[in-house]
This record gives C-alpha cells, sequence and structure tokens, in this order.
C-alpha cells in the first residue's frame, strides 16, 4: 500500500489524464505562479511562438510592477524568473534565436525596475541576471546577431549596470562578437573615455591614503565610477583579444604595487611565455617580512620562477610561504613536484612544523583541511589549553570531523566552546552549549581512556559546582 502512495511519476499516471487535470486545477487556485506556469505549459504545447508571447507578456507585468519584493518574497520571484528565462533558453532559443535574443534582453532590462523596488541581500536575484548574461551571448551567436548592432547593445547596457546585473556581459559574448564586435566595442569606449567630464571637488572625495605630497584621494587612483567601468571594460576586451599589454595599460601606475594588481598582470604574462617580466612585475610589491601578502601573489610568484626553469628557487618559495600560513595548497603544490616517496618525508615534515606552530588555530584549520585527523586529535589533546572557544565558526566542523574517530578530541573541542559560553555568559549562546554537552554525553560511551582529560562525570559535576547559578543554561540541559 506504501508503495501506491509514494509520490512519484508512475503512481500519479495511474489517477488518469482527466484526474490529474482536475488536481491541477484545484492546486494552481490562489496561486498565480502555478497557473503561470500552467499556461506556459500550455503555450508550448502549441508552438514556441505562443511561448514567446506568453514570457513577453509575463516580462511587461514584471518591468511594471510596484510592489516590494522583500525577503519573504525573494524566493517566489527567483523562480518566476528562473521560469520565464529558462522557457527563452530551452523552449524559443532552439527554434527562433532571434526572437529569443530579443526576449532575453528584454529580460536583461528587467533588472532594473526589480531591484528598485527588492531586497536582494541574499543575491539570489542577481544570479538570474548574470545567467541570462551567459544565455544571451550563446543566443546573440546562435542567431548570428550583426557585430555593430550587437557592440552597440553591450555598451548601452553596461554604461547603465546600476546593480551589477551586466557584470559579466562582455565576457560571455566574446564568441559572438568576434574580434570585429570586440574592436567595435573597445572603440565605443575610449570614446566614452575622451568625453569631458565634471571632476568631483577634493572635500567630497575619499582619502585612501597618504604620500610625502599629502593625501592621496581615491578619484585619483581609480578614477570616479565611468573610468572604472571604462577600465574593467577595456581589460575584460584585452583578456578577450589575449592582448597583455593592453590590459597592464589600464591598471593606474599607482596601483601597480598592490599585490592583487601584481599578480593579475604576472599572470596574464606568464601564460603570454613572459615570464621574465611577469616576475619583474610581482617585484613592484613590497612583500619582504610582510605577513598579509595575499596567497595569490605568492602562487604567482612561485609560477613565474618556475616558468623561467628556476624549480629549487620555485619550490624553496612554496615551502617558505607554507611555513608563514600553512596553507595547504601551498604544501600540496610543492609535495606535486617532488619524485616519489620524498612527498611522503615532505608531508612528515609539514606535520612536525605545524604541530609547533604558535597559531594553534590556525594548525587546527591546517589538519582538517589536508585531512589529516589523527594529526588533528594529536593537536587538539596536546594543546587544549589554547583553544578558544569562541571560534565558533572553526570549532563546530573540528568537532564534527573529530567525532567519527576521535571521540576524545571531539570532547576536548566541544568542552572549548561549552566552558567559554559559561565563562563568558554569552546567554545566546546556551542552547547550542546544552547541544555540545549532550554531545558530549553522547561521545563519552566511545571513549576507553580519557587519560589526563576528565571523564565526562567529573566534568559535569565541575561546570555544576562552577556555573549552577546560570539557570537558563541548566534549563535547556535534558
Amino acid at each position: 500500500m506504501a508503495a501506491k502512495t509514494t509520490l512519484n511519476a508512475k503512481n500519479l499516471e495511474a489517477l488518469g489524464v482527466q484526474r490529474l487535470a482536475e488536481l491541477l486545477m484545484e492546486i494552481s487556485t490562489g496561486s498565480a505562479a502555478h497557473k503561470r506556469r500552467l499556461r506556459m505549459e500550455l503555450a508550448g504545447n502549441h508552438s514556441s511562438a505562443e511561448v514567446a508571447r506568453e514570457v513577453r507578456k509575463r516580462l511587461s507585468s514584471i518591468a511594471r510592477a510596484r510592489t516590494f519584493v522583500d525577503w519573504r518574497k525573494v524566493k517566489a520571484t527567483r523562480t518566476d524568473l528562473e521560469t520565464q528565462r529558462k522557457s527563452i533558453v530551452e523552449t524559443v532559443a532552439p527554434n527562433d534565436p532571434a526572437g529569443a535574443f530579443e526576449l532575453i534582453w528584454q529580460f536583461l532590462a528587467v533588472a532594473d525596475p526589480l531591484f528598485q523596488r527588492s531586497d536582494d541581500g541574499s543575491g539570489s536575484l542577481i544570479q538570474s541576471f548574470h545567467q541570462a548574461c551567459t544565455d544571451a551571448g550563446a543566443i546573440a551567436k546562435a542567431a548570428n546577431i550583426d557585430a555593430d548592432v550587437l557592440a552597440e547593445k553591450i555598451f548601452k547596457a553596461v554604461q547603465s549596470n546600476a546593480y551589477g546585473q551586466f557584470d559579466r556581459l562582455i565576457t560571455a559574448m566574446v564568441a559572438a562578437l568576434a574580434n570585429e564586435g570586440l574592436e567595435r566595442l573597445k572603440a565605443l569606449f575610449v570614446g566614452w573615455s575622451n568625453e569631458p567630464k565634471e571632476k568631483p571637488a577634493k572635500k567630497d572625495q575619499k582619502v585612501i591614503g597618504w604620500s610625502s605630497a599629502g593625501p592621496i584621494y581615491e578619484d585619483e587612483v581609480y578614477g570616479n565610477h565611468q573610468d572604472l567601468t571604462i577600465r574593467i571594460a577595456l581589460q575584460e576586451i584585452a583578456d578577450a583579444q589575449g592582448d597583455v599589454d593592453a590590459y597592464i595599460a589600464q591598471q593606474p601606475e599607482r596601483t601597480h604595487g598592490a599585490p592583487m594588481v601584481a599578480a593579475d598582470i604576472a599572470n596574464r604574462l606568464v601564460s603570454a611565455g613572459r615570464a621574465e617580466e611577469a616576475l619583474k612585475a610581482l617585484e613592484k610589491v613590497d612583500a619582504k617580512g610582510r605577513a598579509d601578502v595575499p596567497f595569490e601573489w605568492q602562487l604567482a610568484r612561485a609560477e613565474a620562477l618556475e616558468a623561467l626553469g628556476r624549480n629549487d628557487e620555485a619550490q624553496a618559495f612554496r615551502w617558505e610561504c607554507f611555513e608563514q600560513s600553512l596553507n595547504d595548497d601551498h604544501l600540496r603544490a610543492y609535495a606535486r613536484r617532488l619524485p616519489d616517496f620524498d612527498d611522503l618525508e615532505a608531508e612528515e615534515r609539514a606535520f612536525a612544523y605545524a604541530q609547533a606552530f604558535p597559531d594553534v588555530h590556525r594548525a587546527l584549520y591546517f589538519f582538517l583541511r589536508w585531512p589529516s585527523l589523527a594529526e588533528a586529535s594529536k593537536l587538539v589533546t596536546k594543546r587544549a589549553a589554547e583553544l578558544d572557544g569562541d571560534l565558533y565558526e572553526l570549532m563546530t566542523p573540528a568537532a564534527e570531523a573529530l567525532s567519527t574517530k576521535q571521540p576524545l578530541a571531539a570532547t576536548i573541542v566541544l568542552r572549548s566552546m561549552i566552558d567559554f559560553t559559561l565563562e563568558s555568559g554569552r546567554s545566546s549562546r546556551y542552547k547550542h552549549a546544552a547541544r555540545h554537552l549532550a554531545e558530549c554525553r553522547s561521545l563519552a560511551s566511545q571513549i576507553e581512556d580519557f587519560g589526563s582529560v576528565r571523564p565526562h562525570e567529573v566534568y559535569m559535576v565541575d561546570i555544576k559546582r562552577d556555573y549552577g547559578r546560570k539557570s537558563g543554561f541548566w534549563s535547556l540541559v535534558s
């Protein structure tokens, strides 16, 4: 009996066409979204032109709407958008790419009026428009849209990219534009950059640093919003054309000493077979003795050295970076380049180094990512007193990972969070601490030898003695 009542396509087919139709009408009553979906299916049963007409009507309706879309309505709105987008891509485009291109562009035009009346804090809605940009590129190529016409449309769209809906448009359109279209698009942005602009008063600009000559204003380095839009667009075009020098030319000279900018430039130079220049670009960054140099810069330097055939230097640099940060990606890259069995020796050396690393939490994170739960357990057991239970974003996944085979270590991690919560009186975390205590009780039965760690019964006696008056916590303990 249970199998026959399970909700699946086969069982529903047994109800028959008429009964299913009646049920669909009943279920869709009061649901505008369900009714729209059914109408779309009915339209698709006739022709893609009917689907296009339904999509066009719905997109116009969304654009005209005035109701505010708060966080409660975001999910339904996203579902509605995805229904329209998929109908364009899956039903209209295969039969009428030119018509589908007009529709997908109408879809993208909905972004401004929609975001003006919505709260998309989750970033859910913007994902539909970013995907639509990708779809538009594929449809434009299939429809063989004129390169000049396409370049004009992209240019105007990027100019009015108020909410970031067109952030991926140029890259998505590369195949459809081809080199002729890219050159036309480049000319449009260059022309826009040459138009006179009113410079904002110094008092209205943000100070982002200081030099011997005085304050450095944001506008001096990055330009205004128009300048930034043009620069990003020209960089995307340069990447599409494989023109490294054009990409570099769009980076203000004063930013070349920024680690991320230098890494971006170096990566492109290495790909172009210009590793020597890449290394020089990276050396513009003052990285000596700095612990905050980003991983991307370090990775770019190692790859530039390797591209120059300086493999020993690259390996030494990878190990040095690992020692500074315990970044497992550096160790993986280092180990991959070692002869057979030498990688095992390197791993042992890395584990020993991490066990003694000054920051126990960074070491724990490394062992979890590698992963080596045995080493993580060893670390936690040996350095339990150093654990900060306030770091729940690390401690929670650590306890979960260790609980399967390392119950004692998991208990130590859980207790660090319980102790912090009770010692600091964080009442907002009492429910979590109570859950952690229940997990400790469950893990206790799996621990044969607590060693120097207090058994669960002793731990319970101690926290009741020390924090017995915290009734808010104990009321949650079962």
